[in-house]
């Protein structure tokens, strides 16, 4: 049996996944790939593989290593509360609710779907290399990845595991980095799959929102480490959920 946190991670992964294909950060991505490869946005369809893979694989990890930092911050303040867990539950289920339904608020109320265009810190930071570039996209991140990000890190929070915690921001960066680096291996074909994500970007907000907040109900309700044991004991033993 795989010691993990089994439906934590998938739900992680998700809203990374989700994150990257919010209105506020997919149509930023030629922008990202372009400051870190060091070439012109136009010029991305041509660049080779081995010119982009490099440089965009250091921009997830400096972004992922942050993310991991924070969560790995949020798990101890949560540590210190040991002896209150269930209250921590309660104000973390909260929490999560009011972050799903602030995401889900997105797509109706156009202050909240505002796009960040952040072209001028992209260009200074991308001189610095794609570490600086991707520590900058870590700390100025846009109000989509806010409620999607700021759950896991409660969810890590209720946790009580540092090593849980630093994992469920794991797969959270995994399902931000993953279609990064695919982006930039693909990047004609990619970018033609995003102009059909863009035309169903009200779904993948009002899911990715609806998820958060069934997850911050099981976490209030107590039945979210239920579920997650559960998994555990069905699929841990095929490796398929640790």
């Amino acid at each position: 049996m795989c010691n993990g946190t089994g439906v934590g991670v998938l739900t992680a992964a998700f809203a990374g996944l989700v994150s990257f294909l919010s209105p506020c950060v997919l149509p930023l991505v030629p922008g990202y790939l372009s400051a870190v490869a060091g070439v012109a946005p136009d010029e991305l369809r041509g660049a080779g593989a081995r010119r982009v893979l490099g440089p965009s694989l250091l921009f997830v990890l400096a972004f992922s290593a942050i993310f991991i930092l924070l969560g790995l911050s949020a798990t101890a303040i949560g540590s210190t509360l040991t002896n209150h867990k269930t209250t921590l539950e309660k104000i973390s289920g909260a929490l999560i609710v009011v972050m799903g339904a602030f995401f889900l608020l997105t797509p109706f109320v156009l202050r909240l779907n505002r796009e960040w265009h952040v072209d001028g810190l992209m260009q200074r930071a991308g001189r610095g290399g794609p570490l600086v570039a991707g520590a900058a996209f870590a700390i100025a991140w846009t109000p989509c990845i806010g409620p999607t990000l700021g759950a896991i890190l409660t969810l890590a929070a209720a946790s009580h595991s540092e090593g849980h915690g630093a994992l469920l921001l794991a797969f959270y960066c995994l399902g931000l980095a993953v279609p990064f680096v695919l982006t930039a291996l693909f990047f004609g074909y990619m970018t033609s799959a995003f102009e059909a994500v863009k035309r169903h970007y009200r779904v993948i907000v009002v899911a990715g929102g609806a998820l958060l907040v069934v997850t911050g109900v099981l976490v209030f309700s107590g039945q979210f480490a239920v579920l997650n044991q559960q998994a555990q004991s069905w699929f841990g033993d095929s490796g398929v959920i640790c």
